[in-house]
């Protein structure tokens, strides 16, 4: 086990301040308690304690503060589906959320579960359904992406960029979402007068940004009818068009093509199909660029179980692409002619969506809390945070290909 002393900044007055309402102390001096059950066991692995009332001075920010003796049987029977479900129940907290999730991710504790029937189930499930056929990504996208404005627009930038942020230099969120477009404007080289495609526009941001600051003419694609409103009012006047349409749908020939943060909806059954789909649609001398959230190991597989809540209460029908995966995929179609990995990146960005919705929450948002509640807010949190702990672990990655059908005369270069 890791060493559990307390550094200094676990003992500041604040520290203990934000652990007393739920822990109380135990006597100066205490040993504390060993692990009870195969649960505890595990969480140690990571350097994680279960505490309970009395065991205060032996509190660290990630430690699980337990609330419910039930918890133990309910993640046996129900695996990390169960731990995220209790959590949203409030049987237990944690000070430094992220940080439980990133040491858990860090000592590959959901992989532990590869023989749990919940995760067997699930990746059954994968195999043998289309969960990201036509009807299901309308419906996938609308459970989401239809909650409301009012919640992105707490939580987000003023372009409303619901992906990672580029922090290569960037001091807050806002600086680093320009600079992420500004990143992806330059690495397809866009000029005034070009055409360009995205698929899975989100609210609009991207399209916005290039038809303002390199006067280019979007086409743009959603399955949103709440993005597409947002995406149309704040793009008036400028040379974008906005379509309720899966991707599939989309016609054309385009000198660009921009997919930000749509492959990780695409399911690994058609990526194939969606590159071709991009290949039918780019220009012979075009550029395409690809955004997405990748993984090392491809799905479905039984090592990620964590992905198993984040699929029933957030992102239905997720699932998260590797590289292998996507390499085949652009297998006689494309060269690759960038990959760039940023993941690290994602952390800092999901820490500043924390806070920005936070804000929102306690009164910066008018509505908010009356209109979504507390079960959802805690579901909010546990999402935001695990996320922000898998990146912080380099589980998961964020990468970015530059794509084209013949190859760049003369190479392409580069761009940072």
């Amino acid at each position: 086990m890791a060493n559990s002393a307390l550094s200094p900044a676990e003992t500041t007055p604040l520290a203990a301040a934000r652990r007393a309402p739920l822990l109380g102390s135990l006597p100066s001096g205490s040993p504390f308690p060993p692990p009870r059950d195969k649960m505890e066991r595990l969480l140690l692995t990571a350097d994680i304690r279960v505490i309970r009332a009395g065991q205060g001075a032996h509190a660290r920010p990630w430690d699980l503060l337990l609330h419910n003796e039930k918890l133990s049987s309910r993640v046996k029977r129900e695996g990390l589906l169960g731990l995220g479900d209790a959590y949203v129940d409030g049987w237990w907290d944690c000070d430094a959320f992220d940080d439980f999730f990133y040491r858990a991710f860090r000592a590959d504790l959901p992989s532990l579960l590869r023989n749990h029937p919940r995760v067997w189930f699930d990746y059954l499930n994968y195999k043998l359904r289309d969960l990201q056929n036509r009807s299901h990504a309308r419906t996938n996208v609308e459970s989401h992406y239809n909650l409301g404005n009012d919640l992105f627009e707490a939580m987000l930038d003023p372009y409303m960029q619901y992906t990672c942020g580029y922090w290569a230099t960037a001091k807050t969120l806002n600086q680093a979402q320009e600079d992420k477009l500004d990143l992806i404007c330059r690495k397809l080289g866009l000029k005034p007068g070009m055409t360009m495609l995205d698929l899975g526009c989100g609210w609009g941001g991207l399209a916005r940004f290039a038809a303002e600051r390199y006067g280019v003419k979007v086409t743009a694609v959603t399955l949103s009818a709440e993005q597409l409103a947002y995406a149309q009012e704040k793009c008036k006047g400028l040379a974008t068009e906005f379509l309720l349409r899966d991707y599939r749908d989309a016609k054309g020939t385009f000198d660009r093509i921009t997919s930000i943060g749509m492959f990780e909806h695409v399911g690994a059954k058609h990526h194939a199909s969606a590159m071709k789909l991009v290949s039918s649609c780019l220009a012979d001398d075009g550029l395409a660029l690809i955004h997405f959230i990748g993984t090392r190991d491809s799905f479905p597989n039984r090592t990620h179980s964590e992905v198993s809540w984040i699929n029933k209460y957030i992102f239905p029908g997720i699932i998260i692409p590797s590289i292998k995966q996507i390499g085949a995929a652009i297998d006689h179609l494309f060269v690759l002619e960038d990959l760039h990995n940023f993941g690290a990146h994602y952390d800092k960005t999901l820490m500043a969506w924390i806070d920005n919705f936070k804000r929102g929450w306690e009164g910066g948002s008018p509505g908010l809390k009356a209109r979504y509640g507390n079960r959802f807010y805690r579901m909010w949190m546990h999402y935001l945070h695990s996320c922000a702990g898998a990146f912080r672990s380099r589980d998961y990655q964020l990468f970015q290909l530059v794509l084209s059908k013949h190859g760049v005369p003369g190479g392409y270069v580069s761009v940072r």
